[in-house]
């Protein structure tokens, strides 16, 4: 057991706290805490340099590191006072990583440039002088591999499955609380220096952080490996579970929670915030990058800025389970799931937001499952950004939850279930409530209400699917009267790049079509194909247009897709017409980002964008302006109006046709009203 016990009050380190004492009752592995001495190498540090800084580091005040040294620690070292002089530099052994914390801070850790040998992953101590109680901390390594590059991983206190490893671990960076093998409670975590780690679980471990307070200020390096999170929970049989965490980072993807590689996370009861950094590295492309390892801005062809995402669901088959609880990133994103594959991503009555006008609430890739029961969405642009998903909104029942509780192994209690009130969801996105760039479904039902400033369901040329039950209240209120946009892909794409350690920019740029459409030979606009998108509605009253402007005939691969619509006891008021659509402007670059999914729609006969509506049994179609159909059908019961006082007709290729229930009609149908 080690225990250390330090009253010193924050100097250099910059925080009002003060320190407590902090109990490690985990087995002491090779633990270099012990060793407290300099090494002396005639490579890199004259003798007499060595001699000096050996007799001030024994004496326990001072440190000195001249320009031109490179002095190397065998051991962890501490000192009140420790200069590195411009052009000096301390070390750790090979095997080993170096440390620095000023009054239990993690703080001078310095990346490198992108741009160098290691890929800009490697940190050192930046030069200046520290004062207060200094320690250096040498540790074993902890390296992890991404995608070719080694992470050089640092942490606080790093887990596995026999429990802490203090070798591993930087024990000065933990302030307060109790740290066991299976738990710890009441623990401070601060850090000011780039890319530092706050607990990382591996390896099989089971650990809970029982109410932490974890504040990182500084840049992290890549999101798509946790280096430089708050939090880490990686490894097959990993559970990690978060009771009460307070989280608050700044800096460039200084991420607060990262699950990875098949592992359970569960956060529950807790406050979780990233605010983005001031300081994106200058070698890195203002345009971006798409390359997963460098990639530290939000592609800006999703219609977004920012630089930090509050936490990534990563690797395969892992979760990550937010329980009431609130999540927010001040732009880019709140939850992402990313480069991993069959994942599970899971809120229950909790809150989900952005709070500086940009950004999504999730992120879904790769199959990933997501499950949002009684949440708060308040978000500056998309609930959803819909990369292939399944995703559900609706209420948190009991029955619900206690079936997550289940499923997903989050282990809540008797006393946690009952205490969990049923919500509904609600949503509040600026612009959309889903953004698809590939095929996959939403579902939406209970009470779940769906406010948006724009259009409520936006797809780009993708079978994009969409249930909604309204039997319990569930409701749509785009703010621009569209409920369901169909149309071709807006999106740049990135371009390679040689001489760089990142493999694209996203130097693209998307130039709107001219013309007409060419009809498609093969395409067929009358009936539902398997790349279709679709959308049923069941006892629902809605009032919005529902439009599809895909051009087809080979534009942008496609010959063609059709938005294909099933009402039941449900009412719709709007137009539902196949359209052309109009950017403000004619190209998009990154100076235009924000023009990406902005269009108007002209209302127009049908190309290769049939439209197929089914008016099933109790439904009725208020028709509000002109619509181009390529199908109807309506059930014995249902039917085609028009506004009060308005009467709407039909024409079937030209030739005016009357409306009856219980009838089907294909072609190109046109409904106007007078």
């Amino acid at each position: 057991m080690v225990r250390t016990n330090s009253k010193d009050t924050d100097r250099q380190a910059g925080t009002s706290l003060m320190d407590r004492d902090v109990t490690y009752r985990a087995r002491n592995r090779a633990l270099l805490v012990a060793v407290a001495g300099l090494a002396m190498s005639p490579a890199l540090v004259t003798p007499a340099a060595a001699q000096s800084a050996q007799k001030g580091a024994k004496s326990g005040k001072t440190l000195e590191v001249k320009s031109g040294e490179i002095l190397e620690l065998t051991g962890t070292t501490t000192v009140s006072e420790l200069t590195i002089a411009d052009g000096g530099a301390i070390a750790a052994p090979d095997g080993y990583s170096l440390s620095l914390t000023v009054n239990g801070v993690e703080t001078g850790g310095k990346l490198g440039l992108l741009t160098d040998g290691s890929g800009g992953v490697a940190t050192t101590i930046a030069a200046g002088t520290y004062r207060g109680k200094v320690v250096l901390t040498v540790a074993t390594a902890n390296e992890v591999t991404y995608s070719g590059m080694t992470f050089p991983f640092r942490q606080a206190i790093y887990v596995d499955a026999n429990g802490v490893d203090e070798s591993k671990s930087v024990p000065s960076d933990v302030r307060g609380g109790t740290v066991t093998d299976t738990s710890a409670d009441n623990i401070t975590l601060l850090s000011n220096g780039e890319s530092f780690n706050g607990v990382y679980v591996t390896g099989g471990a089971s650990y809970t952080l029982n109410k932490p307070k974890i504040a990182f200020a500084g840049n992290g390096r890549c999101d798509f490996i946790g280096y430089g999170a708050s939090v880490v929970g990686t490894g097959d049989g990993t559970t990690l579970v978060l009771d009460g965490a307070v989280i608050k980072n700044e800096g460039v993807v200084r991420t607060a929670v990262i699950a990875d590689d098949t592992a359970n996370v569960i956060v529950k009861n807790s406050t979780i915030h990233c605010a983005d950094g001031d300081h994106v590295p200058a070698e890195y492309p203002a345009s971006g990058s798409g390359d997963t390892r460098y990639m530290i801005t939000v592609p800006w062809m999703l219609g977004l800025s920012g630089n930090v995402r509050a936490t990534n669901l990563l690797g395969a088959s892992t979760r990550a389970s937010y329980i009431n609880s609130s999540i927010s990133s001040e732009k880019w994103g709140a939850l992402s799931v990313d480069g991993g594959s069959n994942c599970v991503l899971t809120g229950i009555n909790s809150r989900i937001a952005n709070t500086k006008g940009q950004g999504y609430g999730s992120y879904a890739i790769g199959h990933v499952t997501e499950h949002f029961l009684g949440c708060t969405f308040d978000v500056g642009d998309y609930a959803l950004i819909h990369w292939g998903a399944s995703a559900h909104y609706g209420d948190s029942t009991k029955d619900a939850v206690a079936a997550l509780n289940e499923s997903l192994e989050l282990g809540l209690t008797k006393d946690e279930l009952r205490s969990l009130p049923v919500k509904s969801t609600r949503i509040d996105a600026g612009r959309f409530m889903v953004l698809w760039y590939a095929a996959g479904s939403v579902t939406i039902d209970g009470g779940t209400q769906v406010n948006t400033g724009e259009t409520t369901f936006m797809s780009k040329a993708v079978a994009a699917s969409v249930t909604v039950d309204g039997s319990k209240g569930a409701r749509l209120n785009p703010g621009n009267g569209v409920i369901f946009q169909l149309m071709d892909t807006d999106r740049p794409s990135s371009v390679s790049v040689s001489g760089k350690p990142w493999k694209t920019e996203m130097l693209g740029t998307y130039t709107e079509p001219t013309g007409s459409p060419t009809k498609s030979s093969s395409w067929v606009t009358t009936s539902a194909q398997s790349t279709d998108s679709t959308a049923s509605f069941t006892d629902i009253d809605l009032s919005g247009d529902f439009y599809n402007s895909v051009r087809g005939g080979g534009n942008a691969g496609l010959q063609g897709q059709n938005l294909v619509l099933d009402f039941t006891r449900s009412t719709v008021k709007g137009v539902i017409s196949a359209t052309t659509t109009k950017h403000r402007v004619s190209t998009i670059t990154i100076d235009e980002y924000r023009e990406i999914s902005e269009v108007t729609n002209t209302p127009s006969a049908v190309v290769n964008n049939g439209v197929v509506v089914t008016l099933g049994s109790g439904s009725s179609w208020t028709v509000t302006g002109t619509s181009h159909l390529s199908a109807l059908t309506l059930a014995s019961d249902a039917a085609v109006k028009a506004p009060r006082g308005r009467k709407v007709t039909l024409t079937v290729d030209g030739t005016a046709t009357e409306i009856k229930a219980g009838s089907s009609y294909t072609g190109a149908l046109t409904l106007t009203v007078a």
